[in-house]
């Protein structure tokens, strides 16, 4: 088989200087030639797997490290926000993009930050908070994949099969008798505004009465997360070196889900499963006990070394299309960019079909195609109008490593029919969309007299 070929000069020279050696010195160490490693610095030859695995050993080198995990959406991001319409006099190509990210990934990481900020380049409603951005980004380093927890949660799925009996019971017994912890469910009124409350002080894990037994298991899970995974999590945490205080608790809080979700739907299992079924989303929901959405989340996270699952993406969406949960995972997708959606895409018809996955093949402006899948869900308790919560998941994968999945049998996703969409109307120039709500960004418009365009904006072309 031949070695995975990588271009990562400035994550080799970083490990050198921290390491403060001379080239010579790591060359010798590596067992290589100080020319060859010289032209691995500067991005003029590959970094091999056998040089990886040499780092690993004798650098500690993190290897999570490597590619595009700093720039959100890695290369096909990067492209994007290149190809807005204020560079087209530039003339910047895909190649040129690729060296940048290759040869100099933290100033194209600087170049994405600053353009996702500045009020011209966003094209979305309200901007993200920040600790919600800083957090995004830590998740999107690590491609939502975090091998430690996963380990840990395997190990203790399979230690709590051996006690018997369904999962709930056997967490509910090992916070009894291990942590003396006891489960009460309590009324809605009685806990209005609270799915759990763990009180310490009478040593006892409360529960809405709202949630559905897939979302109690799910927070009884997340207790034992934070009490048998702390370690963990708290390394993990700190090593992302968040700025504010408001960035960690929020990278904790997701830590603590992707725990109690690897220990309802342990990595093996729950990967094999996915590849028997053909990734059935609603038979896997029922086959682990969890919910739509926690099964919708743990696609994202199958990257296991040696192991991985397809490279999906999950994004959930609000009826107005605002995105309260995006994980780009490995696809790269820029589907999860930003907090305008395409009108256009099946994804806002699920709240119309309520409990029906809706499939839809899309291709976006650069000819890429993606296969999702989206289905309503109903959050637990209401708002203050009374109104209940809904929001649309959906998951989607490159329609070029989509045919494993049931949804798509029988397609012809590289040349059957797919919806044309955009990324939000400010970052489309498909023209003549009667869907259109505003014209592109640094497109001028254009006026005909005595003319009415299908679309209420007409606008000059390429």
């Amino acid at each position: 088989m031949a070695e995975r070929r990588v271009f990562a000069g400035p994550a080799v020279r970083k490990v050198r200087r921290e390491a403060g050696m001379t080239q010579a010195a790591m060359a010798e160490a590596l067992d290589i030639s100080p020319s060859y490693l010289n032209l691995i610095e500067h991005g003029q030859r590959p970094l091999s797997a056998t040089v990886i695995v040499r780092l690993a050993e004798r650098f500690e080198f993190d290897a999570a490290k490597l590619g595009a995990e700093d720039v959100p959406g890695g290369l096909a991001g990067l492209r994007r926000r290149l190809g807005d319409p204020r560079f087209a006099d530039l003339g910047i190509g895909a190649q040129e993009v690729e060296e940048w990210l290759q040869t100099a990934p933290a100033t194209a990481a600087a170049f994405a930050r600053l353009f996702d900020a500045a009020p011209e380049g966003r094209t979305d409603v309200a901007d993200e908070a920040p600790e919600v951005a800083a957090v995004r980004r830590a998740i999107e380093k690590w491609r939502n994949h975090f091998a430690d927890l996963d380990a840990r949660a395997e190990e203790l799925a399979d230690e709590l099969r051996l006690a018997g009996g369904d999962l709930y019971g056997t967490i509910s017994e090992r916070l009894r008798t291990r942590h003396q912890l006891g489960i009460r469910i309590l009324p809605t009124d009685v806990m209005p505004d609270r799915l759990r409350w763990l009180d310490w002080h009478a040593r006892q894990l409360m529960l809405n009465e709202l949630l559905r037994p897939a979302s109690r298991t799910f927070q009884a899970a997340a207790t034992l997360a934070q009490i048998e995974a702390k370690s963990e999590i708290d390394a993990l945490v700190a090593g992302a070196e968040f700025a504010e205080t408001a960035a960690a608790r929020l990278f904790e809080r997701h830590l603590i889900h992707y725990f109690a979700a690897a220990l309802m739907m342990p990595y093996s299992r729950f990967l094999r499963a996915c590849d028997a079924t053909g990734y059935d989303l609603l038979l896997l929901q029922r086959r682990f006990g969890a919910g739509y959405e926690q099964v919708a989340h743990r696609l994202t996270t199958l990257q296991r070394v040696g192991a991985r699952g397809l490279p999906f993406f999950m994004l959930r969406i609000d009826r107005a299309g605002q995105g309260s949960k995006r994980y780009a995972g490995a696809s790269q997708s820029p589907l999860v960019d930003g907090d305008a959606r395409c009108p256009l895409w099946g994804a806002h018809e699920a709240f119309a079909r309520p409990g029906e996955v809706i499939a839809d093949l899309v291709e976006l402006e650069d000819g890429s195609r993606w296969f999702t899948q989206s289905r309503s869900v109903a959050a637990p308790g209401a708002t203050g109008s009374g109104t209940p919560a809904r929001f649309a998941v959906c998951v989607g994968v490159d329609a070029k490593v989509a045919a494993p999945l049931v949804a798509a049998r029988g397609l012809d996703l590289m040349r059957s029919p797919a919806t044309p969409i955009g990324l939000g109307c400010r970052r489309c120039t498909r023209t003549g969309c009667i869907q259109r709500s505003m014209p592109p960004l640094g497109r001028p418009l254009r006026f005909r007299e005595g003319e009415r365009g299908v679309s209420a904006f007409d606008f000059a072309g390429d």
